[in-house]
């Protein structure tokens, strides 16, 4: 897995870190709070910042001086090579994904099935786009990162942030290949066959689009046209069905039960089965 030198080097200051999860395919993302700091960063890598919480005393260092402009749901774009010096004066919540340029190659041979002569992504700072807060707030901020359950929806939300990167804030800026129809029926139930087979698993997209033979890009467009829910969405509906099952026809305790589901907990289980049903899951099965 990589090494993310600006992860290392916010360790180095005042940062303190909230959370932070390393995908499987070695995109890493992490909850920061900082506040009263000055930080240079130069990296090798991709940063993509959310800024969650306060911000508005935060300033960039700009040839023509300090620029303040942070707030809440405003992002910032530090593509590799770029140097930034920021001055946090007070409170700042924010969340990062870090990626390689061998990430993004990677992904734009998948969906569109070819690899930029040259990748290069601009800086943004204090900008505005409301579809990555969609993805941030929606998926990964809603998500408990350590959760096995949960890596299907964080990997699948990492994957839509950078195609929106390459899209939006590349010198590629490739349009969106069109995807008709949905998964042949074979594949689909071999698909849904592996899924309640691997429901104990921390099930990925790129599992799944290896197990139907389909860039991650492709399969979740046709598994949404097939099934008419994202893969996510699926899964954990497909978790929380067995769960019932097994509260209803079983006497395993609720902690198996929770462990065969892709739980990694009984309380985190518990936690989604209580969102649902407005009951925990030994008061449901009481019923």
């Amino acid at each position: 897995m990589p090494e993310y030198q600006t992860f290392t080097l916010l360790q180095r200051h005042k940062a303190q870190l909230r959370d932070s999860v390393q995908l499987s395919s070695g995109i890493k993302l992490a909850a920061w709070f900082n506040s009263g700091d000055r930080v240079t960063n130069l990296s090798d890598h991709h940063t993509l910042s959310l800024y969650t919480a306060d911000g508005y005393d935060t300033w960039h260092k700009t040839p023509h001086g300090w620029r303040n402009g942070g707030a809440p749901d405003r992002f910032c774009l530090m593509p590799s090579g770029t140097e930034s010096t920021w001055d946090l004066r007070a409170d700042l919540s924010f969340v990062h994904l870090y990626c390689t340029d061998a990430h993004l190659r990677h992904l734009g041979e998948q969906v569109w099935d070819r690899s930029p002569a040259q990748l290069t992504l601009h800086e943004k700072i204090f900008a505005d786009d409301d579809r990555i807060t969609q993805l941030y707030r929606h998926f990964l901020l809603s998500a408990d990162w350590q959760q096995p359950a949960n890596q299907l929806m964080l990997s699948s939300a990492s994957t839509l942030l950078m195609t929106h990167l390459l899209q939006r804030y590349s010198d590629v800026q490739w349009q969106a290949p069109q995807v008709r129809g949905g998964l042949a029926p074979a594949v689909l139930r071999r698909i849904v066959a592996y899924i309640d087979a691997q429901l104990d698993q921390p099930l990925t997209l790129a599992q799944l689009a290896a197990e139907a033979a389909l860039s991650e890009y492709h399969f979740a467009r046709m598994f949404r046209s097939s099934m008419g829910e994202a893969p996510h969405q699926y899964v954990m509906r497909r978790r929380m069905e067995t769960a019932q099952q097994l509260l209803k026809f079983s006497t395993l305790p609720v902690t198996e039960i929770a462990l065969r589901c892709g739980f990694h907990s009984s309380s985190h289980f518990s936690n989604r089965f209580r969102q649902q049903h407005g009951v925990a899951p030994s008061v449901w099965r009481q019923c």
